[in-house]
């Protein structure tokens, strides 16, 4: 007997989605990161903001910041652990309110650039506040975030086509 489809929200077949679009997503992230970073003629040699939201973890779990040499590593696994986050919650949200995917995951984009980056990580105190910030930063932001959004939604769309 062939099981009826229903629009019965499966929050466990969104979960599973939404981790691997948050990683994949995490993934090209990424990328668009380094590649613009080949193409920028200035030199970035600020800490990036993962790395020391490793280091203020490290600090409160062991007491101590995380030696050099493992930073880049460290602040990798903040960044994909939180676009794994992120994609289960989008997921997640999607399947209860379909409007999350507002604009092919760029409304998500909005909301993570404001929250993360203009409002958290200057408030934790991992960067400058948004009016200490070049436009430039801000652009850079928002684009690494749509580029995120889209490819969130795009990888939960297909996956939970074949998932349903």
């Amino acid at each position: 007997m062939a099981h009826a489809q229903t629009d019965t929200p499966n929050i466990w077949a969104a979960a599973a989605a939404g981790l691997v679009a948050g990683l994949a997503a995490s993934f090209v992230m990424d990328r668009f990161q380094a590649g613009v970073a080949a193409l920028s003629s200035s030199e970035r040699d600020a800490e990036p903001t993962t790395e020391k939201a490793a280091d203020k973890v490290s600090q409160m779990v062991v007491g101590h910041d995380i030696p050099d040499d493992r930073k880049p590593l460290a602040g990798q696994v903040v960044h994909y652990a939180l676009g794994a986050g992120l994609g289960i919650a989008y997921a997640v949200a999607a399947e209860y309110r379909p409007s999350v995917t507002a604009g092919f995951g760029t409304a998500f984009a909005a909301v993570t650039t404001t929250v993360l980056d203009e409002a958290a990580v200057p408030a934790v105190g991992l960067g400058d506040a948004p009016w200490n910030t070049a436009p430039t930063t801000h652009l850079y932001s928002a684009a690494s975030h749509i580029v995120f959004g889209t490819v969130t939604e795009g990888v939960r769309r297909l996956l939970m086509g074949w998932l349903k």
